[in-house]
């Protein structure tokens, strides 16, 4: 105990055996919040009591590894080894990312690391304790959930309006998820908008932690309402996900997305009739549509199926070709490096490689071409399938489930 507190409490004592006439009542309150204000603040952190270590935060800074940051503290090798070799799987050492928090809870006697924490993001923490026998694991910081609305009219850009009305880009990123079958994103207009109704994670209720989900929305383009709510049926052990059905319990998503690029353009559609003046106004069939976006940007597979041809060859550069099933097959030509092999089966949207300038091609972007029954067709003018629909077994739930968010979403002001 340190000794400015120990006078304070020895004071404490000889005023307490002092005769009651002589003590106030005053006086013995003026005490206690003495008292009360000398007595240290128990901090305790990812659940363990502060107080009893010497506590040391930094960040991952560029050449640190696992090992040197623990040997700098006095942990013997032996225990470096066995935490990357026989807990890998809880925490990879290797994985460690330059700029991340950690923090190390050193023994007051010694200055020895008794336990390491690493900060994998706002939420999640790996706990490396190194006292008696080694334990390694995982934890989350304590989360809540606060919901709140956004809405917005087109300007110029999805993007640009979310950033006019300080939203998060990752709203725009999930909004134009779960519009990608649905609006074509490269033909806004002004005076499209939108509203939404999501979730945002804090940490102890007060640090923004992102984006958690987005519960409703409404999006109007050109001219035309398109809800979308979040559901997943209780007792429906099959769906994993959830997914976004309209105010009639139709499924959003479609077998394809609308483009394989986000927020792109198109720099030439199909045509069968295309004449160029380089080549003296020639007929010179275009039998894909371009999408125009910077080097390296994602390209998304529009389906789920698997990779039949994944090479570069002469005018289309670097490309993939993808088979969807016995009706449909698609291609991406023109990527500046391939992130799929021939066999690969790949999901709806996993990036399959990245737009770049190879095989004959006047500027960055991405020709995807389209394949039905063996023909080459444009994908704007097909009917394509759309996805598993809602069972109408869980169409009452729904309703009932949709008609508070509707009339919230209704309610949103612009």
């Amino acid at each position: 105990m340190k000794k400015p507190l120990k006078r304070l409490l020895a004071c404490s004592l000889l005023l307490l055996s002092l005769s009651a006439c002589d003590t106030s009542r005053d006086d013995l309150d003026e005490l206690d919040e003495a008292i009360e204000e000398v007595t240290p603040v128990m901090l305790k952190e990812y659940g363990f009591l502060l107080n009893e270590f010497e506590v040391i935060r930094d960040t991952v800074q560029p050449g640190d590894t696992f090992g040197a940051i623990l040997d700098a503290q006095g942990v013997s090798q032996a225990k470096i080894f066995e935490v990357a070799s026989v807990f890998k799987d809880s925490f990879d050492v290797r994985r460690m990312v330059v700029g991340k928090p950690y923090v190390l809870l050193n023994s007051k006697d010694s200055l020895q690391a008794q336990v390491f924490i690493y900060e994998k993001n706002k939420v999640d923490y790996a706990v490396v304790d190194l006292r008696d026998s080694i334990s390694v694991y995982n934890k989350q910081k304590p989360v809540s959930f606060i919901e709140k609305e956004a809405s917005g009219v087109i300007t110029s850009s999805l993007s640009q309006t979310m950033a006019d009305n300080n939203l998060s880009p990752y709203l725009t990123d999930r909004l134009a998820n779960i519009y990608a079958w649905t609006v074509n994103f490269f033909k806004l207009q002004v005076g499209d908008n939108f509203k939404v109704v999501y979730t945002e994670k804090y940490i102890n209720d007060t640090i923004p932690a992102g984006l958690d989900e987005i519960k409703a929305a409404y999006f109007e383009h050109r001219g035309k309402p398109l809800y979308a709510f979040n559901f997943k049926p209780e007792n429906d052990s099959t769906m994993t996900v959830t997914d976004f059905y309209d105010e009639n319990a139709k499924n959003l998503r479609r077998a394809f997305l609308k483009a394989p690029v986000k927020f792109s353009r198109i720099s030439s559609r199909y045509n069968l009739n295309r004449r160029i003046a380089y080549y003296g106004y020639k007929r010179r069939p275009h039998k894909g549509t371009d999408f125009a976006a910077p080097i390296g940007t994602p390209i998304l597979a529009t389906a789920d199926g698997i990779v039949t041809k994944s090479e570069r060859r002469g005018g289309n550069g670097n490309y993939v070709k993808i088979k969807h099933n016995a009706t449909y097959e698609t291609q991406y030509l023109h990527m500046r490096k391939r992130n799929a092999r021939v066999g690969d089966f790949v999901r709806q949207g996993e990036v399959i490689g990245w737009i770049g300038m190879t095989g004959n091609t006047g500027g960055p972007h991405v020709c995807y071409r389209f394949w039905k029954n063996g023909k080459q067709v444009d994908p704007f003018l097909q009917d394509l399938p759309a996805s598993k629909p809602l069972d109408p077994s869980y169409h009452e739930d729904y309703f009932e489930f949709i008609e508070p968010l509707k009339d919230q979403l209704d309610c949103i002001s612009y």
